[in-house]
């Protein structure tokens, strides 16, 4: 199997002059989209951009799709005025005064959520990882949710909120929280599971189709992927590639153990969001609670032996070097790390936002 990828990735639009979010008026997505076609999408939000890459053969592809985009996107957005932020919130921009952007999908989902919806500028990443058998689909997805904690502490980059320090490493996800269907799932016993729950919601009009099933993963349900969506958009490029790097090996190694009638430990929901709590609060800082052996670790300790599970996979998939870029983040901190370190030195959110347009085209050229 070759575990193709997909990565998302939504970028904030900055006026270089105020700092602001601003609304682009889908200029930026108009006249990108002559090169790029349905790679680049509006979002509900109109200071938000969403770029796509096609289906990625492997990490290589994926890291010259991601430039591309990066690159492509950044220019469009500077000839047009504009730059482009990658940073899962901005640091001090108030959702109360950003515009909309007209469309029947959008305007259902502000009727129903209110300001659940209208509060939601956040910009996060999402990774697809090709499987083709649904079954073995959702095995994968249930020994993964045990990951999701430590591919969201690399991904911290959300550590201002409507210009405070939040004392978390990413606050996107409180933000994202208040949405229904979030967070990490359940597991489920069998793909009969998990379609009689989409029906049952269909049915009771709680959705209208399973896209509204926001959760921290999922088995797409339209693609032959699974999804992860828990991590925050990184600053930059290598950081992106990395984390899909590592989360491609992990679902080759747990495909893997399966192949091999060996199993990952299944763990309830409510225990793993003990970790995701706090990988969201302290990043990379912090200790997450190693299940195994019922003690806390040090999350880079942690992540050093996730390193390590993946370590007879990655050659398979031409990722070795690509995966071991995750020691870079350890080394040198997330993206919330480094923004706070920014801040602690300036004191201006205005030079944060610098920052974050700077490192979002590191490597662009």
């Amino acid at each position: 199997m070759k575990f193709t990828l997909g990565i998302e990735e939504e970028y904030q639009v900055i006026d270089p002059e105020t700092r602001e979010l601003v609304s682009h008026e889908q200029k930026i997505v108009d006249a990108a989209c002559k090169d790029l076609g349905e790679q680049v999408k509006a979002e509900m939000h109109q200071a938000v951009v969403e770029v796509g890459t096609n289906i990625c053969s492997d990490i290589h592809d994926a890291r010259k799709q991601v430039t591309e985009l990066r690159n492509c996107i950044s220019g469009v957005a500077n000839d047009l005025g504009f730059r482009i932020g990658a940073a899962g919130t901005h640091p001090f921009s108030e959702w109360e005064k950003q515009l909309l952007t007209p469309h029947p999908r959008y305007n259902e989902i502000i009727d129903e959520l209110q300001d659940t919806a209208r509060s939601n500028l956040i910009f996060g990443l999402h990774v697809h990882v090709g499987i083709d058998d649904r079954n073995m689909a959702l095995h994968v997805a249930n020994s993964m949710r045990y990951f999701l904690p430590h591919i969201y502490a690399l991904s911290t980059n959300s550590p201002f909120w409507e210009g405070r320090n939040t004392g978390f490493k990413s606050f996107r996800s409180k933000v994202f929280d208040k949405f229904p269907r979030t967070g990490i799932p359940d597991s489920f016993d069998s793909v009969a599971e998990y379609d009689n729950y989409i029906n049952l919601l269909v049915k009771t009009r709680c959705i209208d189709n399973a896209k509204k099933i926001w959760w921290d993963l999922r088995v797409h349900p339209f693609y032959p992927t699974m999804e992860i969506r828990i991590c925050d958009i990184p600053l930059t490029i290598d950081e992106t590639v990395a984390i899909a790097a590592i989360i491609q090996a992990l679902v080759a190694k747990v495909h893997k153990l399966r192949i091999q009638n060996l199993n990952f430990m299944s763990y309830k929901r409510m225990v793993l969001n003990e970790n995701k709590w706090r990988a969201s609060r302290y990043g990379l800082d912090g200790k997450m609670i190693d299940f195994g052996k019922e003690a806390e670790v040090d999350t880079k300790l942690l992540i050093h032996e996730l390193i390590d599970f993946v370590d007879d996979v990655v050659d398979d998939l031409g990722s070795r070097e690509e995966v071991e870029k995750i020691v870079n983040i350890l080394e040198h901190g997330t993206g919330a790390d480094r923004q706070l370190k920014v801040y602690e030195e300036t004191g201006s959110l205005e030079k944060v936002v610098d920052y974050i347009t700077e490192q979002t085209v590191l490597g662009c050229s």
